[in-house]
């Protein structure tokens, strides 16, 4: 088992179906009340990949795709594309559109994350795995430069600075990023016939931790 930094066809998952996923516990109590609660702190996110085949040549290079990935076997970026920036999707990634951490005059490595906010409640979501050359990133508000004031890891989404950040700065960064995600099946049916007549295969996709 091991992760292929290798992302699935893009044009292919433009078109899929899915999103995010939790899982809620809820016991209903003799009164009608319910007690509910949950065993995972983070989302996780399905997808369906045959919805995006639009000729047969798109159903030969999934088949190639997945016999590369050995099914289920290994993992592999997938591009989300109704969440894949630190921005809105009509904006370009800014050096300040996310917080990372505040500086201490110490750390210098920082992990990506992407907040959501709905009223006054958030969710912080851990980045993993960032797009190549799409990483920017600011200390209080000054771009720095990557290779010379920082670098990033694209296999693991670590921020480390050249030197670290002082005290009570706030740590900021923008970049577009893929989601690690394996093959939920181990086989897929087609058949040229039913492609034609309009029917696809279902490829559901799920995400995986790492």
């Amino acid at each position: 088992m091991a992760f292929h930094e290798i992302r699935f066809p893009a044009n292919l998952s433009f078109g899929s179906v899915g999103g995010p996923e939790r899982r809620t516990e809820v016991v209903t109590l003799a009164n009608v009340f319910e007690e509910r609660n949950t065993p995972w702190a983070h989302s996780r996110r399905r997808y369906d990949a045959g919805v995006g085949l639009r000729s047969l040549d798109d159903v030969e290079t999934l088949i190639a795709f997945f016999e590369a990935r050995a099914g289920q076997l290994h993992g592999f970026r997938w591009k989300d594309w109704s969440d894949y920036k630190s921005c809105p999707a009509s904006k370009a990634p800014g050096p300040e559109d996310q917080l990372i951490g505040t500086g201490d005059g110490v750390a210098r490595v920082f992990r990506l994350q992407k907040t959501y906010r709905s009223g006054e409640e958030s969710y912080v979501r851990p980045i993993l795995k960032p797009v190549v050359g799409t990483v920017v990133v600011a200390v209080s508000g000054d771009a720095k430069i990557e290779s010379l004031e920082f670098t990033v890891n694209y296999q693991t989404g670590e921020i480390t600075f050249a030197v670290a950040p002082d005290l009570d700065t706030r740590v900021t960064a923008g970049y577009e990023f893929d989601v690690a995600v394996r093959f939920d099946v181990d086989s897929i049916q087609t058949s040229v016939s039913s492609f034609q007549a309009g029917n696809v295969p279902t490829v559901p996709v799920v995400e995986i931790r790492l």
